[in-house]
């Protein structure tokens, strides 16, 4: 039997962007995604994370299709989201956004908000009655469908926001970073919304966040970002369990424990980060690393499997036989 094909998969996707730091100083390339490799089965939850700047959210944009990669490609269902209709795309993906604020019109009322899929998708009838289920199933009572979003708290904004998404019935939602604008106590009742929705839904998740807790516990399967690229791939289980690259295993070290007495974890990165414009050669992770050997200062260690993980780390080499793979969700 051949291998079940994934819903959404990146294959080698890069986004570079042209920088100019002054108004008299030469142009340098950002490379913000570099080399990407993605899949992600039907049901399934793919959990990203990393440092802010890692290149999560032009990932995001990417599979949306809302920013073309600069090599490589995006498909849903085998085929490249370039090939299909613009609003064919929209109608299988759609986004949450980290600010529910500034992703939300403000002059139009909260009915309008959510049926505006429907109206541009030219689904008349019944418009306003899809729009108003909707927001009953994401907690929202049907008398604030006449407010506007600056009548709504923060949640209540993002559940705007997920009603909008969901009113064409997707398949593929990212969320990007969906509850970190939130209230500690908020962003708890939207995980669990979002997980009953999937279940309901049968939807497939992309779940981009810097809250490792938060991942942990919505996600199936986790790739951890550095500087534009993959470096540790595993599900969720195994990753959190058994980390193997030294930066997952700091981003595991620095969650915050409710014992104040036990003080600020060490996560022994320091305060600097790596200039974008101008990466380190070799493993791009090794100024900052603990385990650094002289090989990682002039070979990019390639993302291979090393039992049951994916991990770029030269601390984990390969048998000559093994071939490097692609990341199975």
């Amino acid at each position: 039997m051949s291998p079940t094909r994934p819903l959404l998969q990146a294959d080698a996707v890069s986004r570079q962007f042209s920088i100019r730091s002054g108004m008299f100083r030469p142009r340098s390339t950002l490379h913000a995604v570099n080399g990407v490799d993605l899949a992600v089965e039907r049901g399934a939850v793919l959990g990203i994370v990393g440092e802010s700047g890692c290149g999560k959210s032009t990932l995001a944009r990417m599979l949306l299709g809302l920013t073309p990669p600069t090599d490589g490609a995006v498909r849903l269902d085998g085929q490249d989201i370039r090939s299909l209709d613009r609003r064919a795309l929209a109608r299988r993906v759609q986004p949450i956004f980290q600010d529910p604020y500034s992703s939300l019109n403000p002059r139009r009322s909260i009915a309008s908000i959510v049926s505006l899929p429907l109206e541009v998708h030219g689904i008349d009838n019944p418009r306003q009655h899809k729009a108003i289920e909707m927001l009953e199933r994401v907690g929202l009572p049907p008398r604030l469908a006449h407010n506007t979003p600056g009548q709504l708290s923060g949640g209540q904004r993002q559940r705007v926001a997920i009603a909008r998404a969901l009113v064409m019935h997707p398949e593929i939602v990212i969320c990007d970073e969906p509850t970190s604008a939130l209230d500690v106590s908020v962003q708890a009742q939207i995980m669990n919304l979002l997980m009953d929705l999937r279940r309901e839904f049968n939807l497939t998740y992309v779940f981009i966040s810097h809250n490792l807790a938060v991942v942990e516990h919505i996600a199936t399967h986790v790739a951890v970002m550095y500087l534009g690229r993959v470096v540790e791939s595993a599900a969720t289980a195994q990753l959190f369990h058994d980390p193997r690259h030294p930066y997952t295993q700091a981003l595991l070290a620095s969650v915050l424990t409710p014992e104040p007495g036990l003080g600020i974890p060490d996560m022994g990165l320091g305060l600097s980060f790596p200039d974008p414009l101008r990466p380190p050669p070799g493993c791009p992770f090794h100024p900052r690393c603990q385990h650094a050997m002289a090989q990682c200062k002039t070979e990019r260690p390639a993302l291979a499997d090393r039992e049951h993980t994916l991990v770029a780390c030269h601390l984990y080499p390969l048998p000559p036989s093994s071939p490097t793979g692609a990341n199975p969700s």
